[in-house]
């Protein structure tokens, strides 16, 4: 498992932005296998602080082995939960208030490919998706696509996938569920394009996977409550910092990041968001999607 935790992207650039100081405390809102919290660790030493958050108990358990050193001596402290719920898992540790909140929203190399739960379709595996799989209020994928009408599922695909056939692929679902694995989905995806681009099945496949995570994990409302709850957790002067995958997810981080500012509550550090070079993207393909925008909370606010 230790090789197929996320990989931590524009690292470097991160911390550039950040401007922490030794001893300084820091929330880590998407702790996964570490990475940034490792780095910030040590940039922090000796005293400083992280408190890492993520739903995924099997995460958690692996970052307090590779970063069992901190843990004992006090400098790092694991949550699970959602960043959903940030300001309560932040106030229950007294953890605030902090020098920086990150949120890095790539989806861990884990789930893609260790945890079974149906993230990918390059293998076949239950239709699960869950960040959380302990959490029985969330549906599974597989309840998604076996209990939501042909809209609905059109709807999913084509707001959060953007699928350009989404109704048809929506419309064989329904006609060929109950389905339970990625590979039964990955057929009704096939079986569902035109002729002339089945060849490009996989392009699709992978934005209907996306879309259907999204949706399980209610990602989108999710950044939406916690961006807020972030802010109000920082130090004056202390600086949000954000790392995107998706189109969707990014628009809401910069317009977040914009009326806060017009309200005077924050100065964006990042005019236009940051990416990977050449060299990291070619280390780590899923680098090449990444977006980094960074704002200071203005001081005595």
């Amino acid at each position: 498992m230790a090789q197929s935790v996320h990989i931590p992207i524009l690292t470097d650039v991160l911390l550039e932005l950040l401007q922490l100081p030794a001893g300084a405390r820091c929330i880590d809102a998407t702790i996964d296998g570490g990475g940034h919290t490792a780095a910030i660790l040590e940039h922090t030493a000796p005293a400083g602080q992280v408190l890492g958050i993520d739903r995924d108990s099997e995460l958690l358990t692996a970052v307090r082995r590779r970063l069992g050193d901190a843990v004992d001596a006090g400098r790092l402290h694991l949550a699970s939960g959602s960043f959903r719920e940030l300001t309560h898992i932040a106030m229950a540790r007294h953890f605030a208030p902090v020098q920086a909140v990150i949120f890095d929203l790539g989806v861990s190399s884990y789930h893609f490919d260790v945890s079974g739960r149906g993230f990918s379709f390059m293998r076949d595996e239950p239709l699960d998706m869950r960040f959380d799989p302990t959490d029985v209020n969330i549906e599974s994928a597989a309840q998604i696509l076996n209990n939501r009408d042909a809209e609905e599922l059109t709807a999913i695909f084509f707001k959060l996938g953007e699928e350009r056939f989404s109704r048809r692929i929506a419309s064989t679902i329904v006609a060929r569920r109950p389905l339970q694995t990625t590979a039964e989905l990955l057929d009704c995806i096939k079986a569902a394009l035109p002729g002339r681009v089945r060849w490009q099945a996989a392009r699709s496949a992978a934005r209907v996977f996306q879309a259907l995570r999204i949706a399980v994990n209610d990602e989108l409302d999710a950044i939406t409550d916690a961006l807020p709850q972030a802010l109000s957790l920082l130090a004056p002067g202390g600086r949000l910092a954000v790392l995107s995958f998706h189109s969707l997810e990014d628009r809401i981080v910069k317009y977040f990041y914009r009326a806060e500012q017009a309200a005077g509550r924050v100065r964006i550090i990042t005019k236009r968001p940051l990416t990977a070079g050449d060299d990291e993207v070619r280390e780590n393909s899923r680098a090449a999607s990444a977006k980094l925008r960074v704002c200071e909370r203005v001081a005595g606010d």
